[in-house]
């Protein structure tokens, strides 16, 4: 466990923190771990069928796993954003993928600086904005490449500089971030930190050592790959990110290097080049559904692999804090900025709230709070991180975060009052894969959907689904007489969260409290 040095300085800390229980006890450590676009399907505390990740695995089995983790707004930026303010996007003014973050606002870093936490972040930001309540910070610039990455931190002045790393990313982010527990932080003070991860984002370049890892395999084929769509209202058919027409040369490793050295392209070239020619010397005599296979094989590949550098680096940050005795005071959190669609419905990327997309995973070890092992089905939230961050420090959760700490959760014992449904809302169109504007609400047994805008047109169309009857999310029973009675009482609790979360009516609700902040050195 760690140790506070009771020096004068260590002394005012506790003295500043009133709400710590007792001086005796050091306020945990808080280690945040976080990927992008990773989706429970690709993890094997979830879902063994495609992958092994043994060091996430371990964060379930010495904690708690969360099977009911739904987001707010399933699209990176916004994501991020809720977690930093606890409140929904239409309040924290980061709506889109493009916008930029007011940091000038509350969020739970500045407020944990202020009761003597030392913060950090670490790896992918995507915020377009300096980082703010952070005594440290080392992120990519923009969405960052997966080799030889640039990256912005700040100089001795104080003012952001870019600096160029050669490497695989995932692995320059994990011993940035071991650097900086080692080397950098204050072993006085409890800390806070950060540590986010590019992949598995598109378009999923492997590490040098995974690049002929699963050459042998077959994935299994979701069993929703070859939806025609035919179930559900004009949105689902009309976006654009399947894998059979939307996937790019690029996404499927057919063309391109990116950002490599030579050296690496020539060790790229190795692995891929063989299994390109194989393919493009058998494409001619391919049927269509055998070419769709032949991409789902790759794309879903590619992703695993860079996975699993992901659990590579887990596994070096967990065995560091047992090695430097933190594990025990020390509450890990793992999680993504949402689910992800790994073939399901014949598709990639995220953005519905459909359940692939709405669910993210969850992880989460704290010794001697949670019991190991442990499976919670409550309905949880990227809402509600902040809040919990917050409590863990003793800190007092400000009145107006939207979201609710997952300690007492943590420590089996959900709250009566304990949320029975949830809002989402994506505002993204025109956009990326043209998905439809939408809102709904969920009950872990029904969910409500409406499309409100599609290709810069209002549409009103409307879907209900029994998830218990239906759990793939083929058949709208919207229409159906026998749901009517369900129906009406899913249209009053929507109606019932949009008013408790106060969301607009306006289409852009952050246009008027976005208040964007200058642009600084180093960033785009």
């Amino acid at each position: 466990m760690q140790r506070l040095i009771f020096n004068s300085a260590a002394l005012t800390i506790l003295l500043s923190i009133t709400s710590w229980s007792h001086a005796a006890d050091p306020p945990p450590n808080i280690v945040f771990i976080f990927t992008d676009d990773h989706c429970e399907q690709a993890l094997s505390a979830y879902d063994p069928s495609r992958i092994t990740t043994p060091n996430l695995d371990r964060i379930a089995n010495e904690g708690m796993r969360f099977d009911r983790c739904y987001v707010t707004n399933s699209i990176c930026g916004p994501s991020r954003a809720v977690i930093q303010t606890g409140k929904y996007s239409h309040l924290n003014g980061f709506i889109r993928n493009g916008n930029r973050f007011n940091g000038d606002q509350q969020t739970f870093p500045k407020l944990l600086q202020a009761h003597g936490y030392q913060t950090a972040v670490v790896g992918k930001w995507h915020l377009a904005s300096t980082p703010q309540g952070y005594d440290y910070y080392d992120v990519l610039k923009g969405q960052g490449p997966y080799y030889n990455p640039p990256m912005i931190t700040a100089g001795e002045d104080g003012q952001p500089i870019t600096q160029k790393h050669v490497g695989y990313t995932t692995e320059i982010i994990t011993d940035k971030l071991l650097n900086w527990m080692t080397e950098k932080r204050d072993p006085s003070k409890p800390f806070m930190v950060m540590y986010q991860h590019k992949a598995p984002h598109r378009n999923w370049m492997p590490a040098p050592k995974y690049l002929n890892w699963l050459d042998d395999v077959t994935l299994p084929e979701p069993a929703t790959m070859y939806d025609d769509y035919s179930g559900r209202t004009q949105a689902a058919g009309r976006q654009t990110m399947t894998m059979r027409h939307h996937l790019n040369p690029r996404d499927l490793k057919l063309q391109g290097h990116g950002t490599m050295t030579p050296e690496q392209i020539k060790v790229w070239d190795a692995a891929y080049g063989p299994k390109n020619a194989a393919f493009e010397k058998a494409r001619a005599t391919m049927s269509e559904k055998e070419i769709l296979q032949w991409k789902y094989q790759r794309y879903a590949k590619d992703y695993l692999r860079c996975v699993k550098s992901v659990d590579d680096g887990v596994g070096q940050v967990l065995d560091y804090l047992d090695t430097a005795g933190l594990s025990d005071n020390t509450i890990v959190i793992y999680s993504s900025d949402q689910g992800w669609y790994l073939g399901e419905h014949g598709w990639f990327d995220k953005r519905w709230m459909y359940e692939e997309s709405l669910k993210t995973p969850l992880l989460i070890r704290w010794p001697g709070h949670v019991k190991p092992g442990t499976i919670n089905d409550d309905i949880v939230s990227n809402l509600d991180f902040p809040e919990t961050f917050l409590d863990v420090a003793g800190v007092d959760i400000p009145a107006d975060m939207q979201g609710k700490s997952l300690v007492p959760i943590l420590e089996g014992k959900t709250p009566d009052d304990w949320r029975t449904a949830f809002y989402y809302q994506y505002y993204e169109n025109p956009g990326g894969h043209n998905v439809a504007r939408h809102y709904g609400v969920t009950n872990g047994q029904h969910k409500l959907i409406h499309f409100y805008a599609l290709e810069g047109k209002k549409i009103d169309d409307w879907e209900l689904f029994d998830l218990k009857e239906d759990p793939n999310e083929l058949r709208s029973v919207f229409d159906d007489p026998e749901y009517a009675e369900v129906q009406q009482y899913m249209k009053s609790e929507l109606k019932r969260l949009r008013k408790q979360y106060a969301v607009s009516p306006d289409d852009d609700p952050g246009r008027a409290r976005r208040n964007k902040p200058k642009k600084q050195a180093g960033q785009k």
